[in-house]
C-alpha cells in the first residue's frame, strides 16, 4: 500500500511570498500617496490664504492711494480758502471792541483752527514719498514726543512713563517716525480724559525695534480693533479718523507693521514694529 506524502509545493510558497510583498509595497505606496496628497492640499490651502492676504493688502494699498489723491485735492482746496478767511478774521478783530462780539469771534476762530488741524491731517495722510533713512538714538526721539504732550498729560492727570534701553538705535525717517509715535500717544491720551497711565516702551526685537504705546482707558471694541487703521474710521466725536491711518502708512513705507489689541489688565496697546535696516542705510 502506497504511503501518503504531505508535501508543500515550493513554487506556491514563493508565489504567496511574492504576493504578500507586492501587497505590502502597494499598501506602503498608497499610504505615501495619501500623505503626499494631504501635504499638497495643505500647501494649496496655505498658498491660497497667502494669495488672498496679498490681494487684500494690494486692494487696501490701491484704496489708500485713491483716498490719498482725493484727500490731497480736498486739503489744498480747503487751505486755499482758509488763508483769506483767516486774514479777514484778523482784520475784523481789530475793528471790534465789544466783548460779546469778540467772544463770538473767538469761537469762530477756534472753529477755523480745528478745521486747519483737519487739513493738516489730510495733508499728512496724502503725503507720499520714500523715507529719508537715517540711524538715530530712539530715546531722544521718544523724549521729544513725551515732552511735547507733557502739558496735556498733566492737565488730564495722566501719569506718563517712558522706558527705552540706552543706546537703542532706530533706522527710519526720523520725522515720519516721530509723527507716528506722536499720533499713537495722542490717541492714548484721548482714551483717558479723566486720568490714567500712559506707557511708551521701546525694545530691541530679533529683526528690528518695537515701540509699545499703552493706555489704561476703556479698551477697544471688536469693531475698533478690526477697523482701527482704516482711513476716516473714528469713535471720537470731531475726530478725522486719520491719525491711526497715518501711523499705518508710515509703518508700511518702512516695511514695518502696527497692530492694536486690548491689554489683559485693561486699556489698549498699540505696537509699532520697524525693521533694523533699510536698503539705503548699511548696518
Amino acid at each position: 500500500m502506497a504511503e501518503s506524502c504531505d508535501c508543500v509545493d515550493p513554487l506556491s510558497l514563493t508565489s504567496q511570498s511574492d504576493l504578500e510583498a507586492v501587497l505590502a509595497a502597494w499598501h506602503a505606496a498608497t499610504v505615501r500617496l495619501e500623505q503626499t496628497h494631504e501635504a499638497l492640499r495643505a500647501e494649496v490651502r496655505r498658498l491660497t490664504d497667502e494669495l488672498e492676504a496679498k490681494n487684500r493688502q494690494l486692494a487696501r494699498k490701491n484704496r489708500l492711494a485713491d483716498l490719498g489723491q482725493m484727500a490731497s485735492h480736498v486739503a489744498h482746496e480747503v487751505r486755499n480758502n482758509l488763508v483769506p478767511v483767516t486774514l479777514y478774521l484778523s482784520l475784523l478783530r481789530r475793528r471790534i471792541h465789544d466783548p460779546e462780539s469778540l467772544e463770538l469771534l473767538d469761537k469762530i476762530s477756534a472753529g477755523f483752527t480745528a478745521l486747519d488741524a483737519t487739513v493738516n491731517d489730510l495733508l499728512h495722510f496724502a503725503a507720499e514719498g520714500d523715507p529719508q533713512w537715517q540711524r538715530f538714538p530712539l530715546d531722544r526721539l521718544l523724549d521729544e514726543v513725551m515732552a511735547s504732550v507733557a502739558p496735556r498729560a498733566s492737565a488730564q492727570r495722566v501719569t506718563a512713563i517712558c522706558r527705552v534701553p540706552q543706546g537703542l538705535l532706530a533706522t527710519a525717517d526720523r520725522n515720519m517716525l516721530r509723527r507716528a509715535v506722536l499720533n499713537l500717544v495722542l490717541n492714548a491720551l484721548d482714551a483717558m480724559p479723566d486720568g490714567g497711565t500712559l506707557s511708551v516702551i521701546a525694545s530691541a526685537i530679533e529683526d528690528g525695534v518695537e515701540i509699545q504705546v499703552c493706555d489704561t482707558g476703556p479698551g477697544l471694541s471688536e469693531e475698533a480693533q478690526r477697523r482701527a487703521f482704516e482711513p476716516f474710521y473714528t469713535t471720537k466725536s470731531g475726530g478725522t479718523g486719520l491719525g491711526l491711518a497715518i501711523v499705518y502708512r508710515i509703518a508700511d513705507v518702512h516695511g514695518g507693521q502696527v497692530a492694536a489689541a486690548n491689554r489683559p489688565e485693561g486699556g489698549a496697546a498699540f505696537v509699532l514694529r520697524l525693521p533694523c535696516s533699510s536698503p539705503k542705510v548699511p548696518v
